[in-house]
């Protein structure tokens, strides 16, 4: 099976089963299925390809997972697997076995590269059980043969648990004596096992035990919980030279990437700002295939082949950018990192870990990432912020920067009538590397989704209404990023008599929804992503002739636990004038349960404030 986190987190994770009293603590297991059986064996050959046995089976016990489970789907690679010995049964409660017919299980491409020539290898084999029913059991065999190793005479591998309630769960590797086999186990036990002459097994079985709910915006479950990592690398200094081995002659220059290269740096003097238009070239122009590191195979496509065909996956992005620097004089390499929410390293090095590559540029400590398209170069997606990065040109290990320029202003003129209706006028301002994520957003929008924004932001305000949207200039480019709203509601203060007036219209990622997802969680147990924030919003509340302003809400200034907020709330005739300012600070990228008891207080009144509201009374 293909090593990539993707593929290795939809077919390994499972979970045991704690027995009966751990059930009762375990409040992430899903009881919707059982895993009776998954066995994992490989046999690994010295060239580092290896034979992979795969028994899964399970009990469907709820009616609510009968859609995701009566398939079964297997990701493989052509130009490196093969697929055989496959079996797929439905088990009748009575022992009967119905047999999944040929016409049911099909082989197709990968949907991430279905238009990508070049990445047709990247299959997916869907199998579809017959009958199923609750209180049936489904069963998959098969074999999958690698034929030619990502990395030539190295294994590795990474399994982790889905929270499912599991009865068996085995992991096995026979591998060579001439290969060892470095291990990373949290939550699996090592089996004695006796191997062949030659030959070594190392046997992991799961260990049953309860599992916590995953909390909101949680760092990833492998970061804290039960994995198993395995690799004949002894460490990540092997690994990224068996990677800077594949990939460096692949950056060769060719005249047309000289070519290009003259083309987009001329008149700009300094490698930093030739660096930028580069990567910015590469972003804009490179169509990007979405198949994790592994799915495509290690090695990238020649640089020339992806500028000649116009799209490639992330390290493909990353070697035509290596090239056109060097083309312009400049230095880099790839960088490996993980983009989902895993902050951590196995001791083990595994490529599960590491599923997206991009530049990194030593002479300017400047990372790039040409096959984002929702931030400019020079700024970095959210997801690679606070990282570990592999740097594959000398093998050392860094952290990626954990902050970088966002800023978001929301201004704010609110008119409200006699009988409560009103006309909301609202711009958002999005600066730093806020601004293309937001652009990208609105490109990706269809037009007739986006005439209904302003509906829909209203509903989610608890109003009734429509409006139109301003998408500005959505294929701009640069630092700023603005857009407007414009809204009627026939509800926005209950009138005639006494009622309060919203003081906060969280518009789009607004100041209100960036504390409440802080504040998700009531408590938490497990290390979680706790994003910079700057903002600063805006609003004037303006009465119809008759509307008496009777309260004002208290002004609140907080500062504590990284966190610094101000309200004020001014009276200006019939005009109410509310300012709110929110910056939130931490040392990393990653916030402790500790980190959040500190929070907590500050949060809920901050919490209190943004939903805090105008007496008025109309009369």
């Amino acid at each position: 099976m293909p090593t990539c986190l993707a593929a290795v987190l939809s077919a390994l994770l499972l979970l045991a089963n704690a027995g009966a009293a751990a059930a009762n603590a375990d409040t992430g297991t899903d009881p919707a299925i059982v895993i009776d059986q998954y066995r994992q064996h490989y046999v690994v050959d010295t060239d580092g390809g290896y034979r992979l046995t795969v028994d899964n089976v399970k009990t469907i016990v709820l009616a609510r997972a009968l859609q995701a489970h009566s398939q079964y789907v297997i990701s493989y690679n052509t130009g490196l697997d093969d697929i055989s010995e496959l079996e797929a049964f439905t088990i009748k409660p009575d022992g009967r076995r119905i047999a999944a017919p040929p016409p049911q299980i099909k082989d197709q491409p990968d949907p991430a590269a279905s238009d990508a020539p070049m990445f047709q290898d990247a299959r997916l084999k869907i199998i579809a059980f017959s009958d199923v029913a609750v209180g049936d059991q489904v069963a998959v065999r098969y074999v999958l043969t690698r034929k030619k190793a990502l990395f030539p005479g190295h294994f590795e591998d990474l399994s982790s648990s889905q929270f499912y309630a599991s009865k068996q769960f085995h992991l096995i590797y026979d591998m060579p004596d001439s290969m060892t086999l470095y291990a990373d186990a949290v939550g699996f036990a090592p089996v004695p096992a006796a191997g062949a002459a030659g030959r070594q097994v190392y046997q992991w079985k799961y260990v049953s035990g309860p599992n916590r709910r995953i909390e909101s915006d949680s760092v990833s479950y492998l970061d804290y919980g039960k994995r198993l990592a395995v690799s004949t690398f002894p460490d990540y200094a092997a690994f990224a030279r068996a990677w800077h081995a594949r990939a460096k002659a692949q950056a060769a220059l060719t005249p047309a990437i000289a070519a290009l290269a003259r083309e987009v740096t001329a008149g700009l003097d300094t490698p930093r700002a030739k660096a930028l238009a580069l990567s910015e070239w590469v972003r804009r122009h490179i169509a990007y295939v979405a198949l994790p590191i592994g799915a495509g195979g290690v090695a990238p496509h020649p640089a020339a082949t992806v500028l000649a065909k116009r799209y490639g996956d992330c390290k493909d992005h990353a070697i035509l950018l290596e090239a056109l620097l060097g083309a312009a004089g400049i230095d880099s390499s790839a960088a490996l990192v993980n983009s989902s929410n895993a902050y951590r390293l196995p001791r083990a090095p595994t490529l599960g870990i590491f599923n997206h590559a991009i530049t990194f540029i030593p002479a300017l400590g400047l990372y790039l990432d040409a096959s984002s398209d929702s931030v400019e170069a020079g700024y970095l997606p959210s997801a690679l912020l606070g990282k570990p990065v592999l740097l594959a040109a000398t093998g050392k290990l860094a952290r990626m920067p954990s902050m970088q320029p966002e800023l978001n202003r929301m201004l704010a003129r609110v008119n409200i009538g006699r009988n409560g209706s009103g006309r909301l006028d609202v711009v958002r301002t999005a600066s730093g590397a806020l601004a293309e994520a937001y652009r990208q957003a609105v490109r990706d929008t269809a037009p007739a989704e986006r005439a209904r924004f302003v509906e829909r932001m209203l509903q989610a305000l608890g109003q009734h209404g429509d409006g139109r949207f301003d998408a500005g200039l959505v294929d701009g480019a640069g630092d700023e990023y603005r857009m407007g709203f414009a809204g009627v509601s026939d509800n926005l203060a209950e009138l005639p008599g006494p009622a309060g007036v919203a003081t906060s219209f969280n518009f789009w990622g607004g100041t209100a929804e960036s504390v409440a997802a802080m504040a998700e969680e009531k408590t938490r147990t497990q290390d979680f992503i706790c994003p910079a924030l700057d903002a600063a919003d805006q609003t004037v509340i303006s009465f119809a002739p008759g509307i008496r302003i009777l309260a004002l809400p208290q002004a609140l200034s907080v500062h504590a636990a990284g966190l610094s907020y101000q309200a004020a709330y001014a009276r200006q005739a019939n005009r109410v004038l509310v300012t709110r300012k929110l910056r939130f600070r931490h040392a990393g990228r990653t916030c402790t349960p500790a980190d959040y008891l500190r929070m907590r207080a500050p949060l809920e009144r901050i919490l209190r404030d943004l939903r805090s509201r105008i007496i008025v009374k109309a009369g």
